[in-house]
């Protein structure tokens, strides 16, 4: 009967100690869950996404991060427009021509700093970008690529209007490697590293090095209504994914294999489009006015848009 304070006081510890532990999860579960639509399928550009998860930074914030991926690149403007993503992850461009149509959705952070965009042409042929006059170019369609290709073949000197532009939808990579076109219009951290994978010797010109200034080619957005209503939802959620970027980028091997793991993608490949985008993913999430501005005056100039935005309702700046 002596041993029974004692036996008492260990069971009121371990009591003590489990429901510790359940507050400890009560008060993970009571986090808000945030729903993050990627621009299109899980790739390198998003690592700083997938770390923020895989180390529970987003939780480190108060948040419970919910990342989907939508089965076209513009699918996450529409989920984020119809309410079923709180975020989104979508191109500068659409975001302004989501805004040209009346939606006013708003850019909380750049998720990478620089335009992806290039003119990739195969190495014989093809020197420098005037020298695409009277070549077949395949374009997706979309009219971002016309701006890009224009500004490209103009900043060299050449006349766009010579280039042969060949529709070709999103099929870059085995367009180019079979001849069907002498160049393309694509991402040379995507679809540029494939090409070089598989051999094709190419040249890149990218757009920020002929006529385009560098802006953040993808931009993490949300509603107007969402941004006035929580604001400190806005700040965690940067905060959470600034903080992704800086740890994917410190650990390379690692981002890369969370991004295959999600994508079912190559993994040398994968790791080699992360090393190729990785120093565009700093500083994580900054915006700057001067860099929005040059990409309003780029966007419009080169007929993408209609009218020049105005940056300072397009992007949450200051902030």
């Amino acid at each position: 009967m002596r041993r029974l304070p004692a036996l008492l006081a260990l069971l009121v510890v371990v009591a003590a100690l489990l429901a510790a532990c359940g507050g400890n999860d009560q008060a993970a579960d009571t986090n808000p869950a945030v729903t993050l639509a990627l621009d299109f399928q899980p790739n390198a550009v998003h690592a700083g996404v997938f770390t923020t998860v895989d180390r529970d930074l987003d939780a480190k914030e108060g948040l419970l991060l919910d990342v989907r991926s939508p089965a076209a690149s513009t699918d996450s403007l529409k989920l984020l427009a119809s309410g079923r993503s709180d975020f989104s992850i979508v191109d500068i461009h659409d975001l302004g021509l989501a805004r040209q149509r009346g939606q006013d959705v708003v850019g909380v952070g750049a998720i990478v700093q620089r335009p992806l965009a290039a003119v990739i042409a195969k190495a014989n042929g093809v020197r420098r970008p005037r020298d695409l006059e009277g070549k077949r170019v395949g374009v997706t369609g979309l009219p971002s690529d016309d701006a890009v290709l224009d500004s490209v073949v103009r900043a060299d000197g050449g006349d766009p209007r010579k280039v042969r532009r060949i529709t070709i939808g999103f099929s870059a990579v085995p367009s180019l490697a079979a001849g069907k076109v002498d160049a393309v219009v694509t991402f040379w951290n995507a679809e540029g590293v494939a090409l070089k994978k598989r051999g094709v010797r190419t040249r890149q010109f990218r757009v920020d090095s002929y006529g385009a200034p560098r802006y953040p080619e993808l931009v993490l957005a949300t509603k107007r209504s969402t941004l006035e209503k929580d604001p400190a939802l806005i700040r965690k959620l940067t905060a959470a994914l600034a903080a992704g970027t800086r740890a994917a980028v410190a650990d390379l091997p690692r981002a890369a294999e969370l991004v295959a793991v999600r994508s079912q993608g190559d993994r040398p490949l994968v790791r080699a489009q992360l090393r190729a985008v990785a120093p565009a993913l700093n500083p994580p999430l900054r915006l700057r006015r001067d860099v929005l501005e040059g990409w309003a005056r780029f966007d419009t100039r080169f007929g993408i848009l209609e009218r020049r935005p105005d940056v300072d309702r397009a992007f949450a700046l200051g902030r």
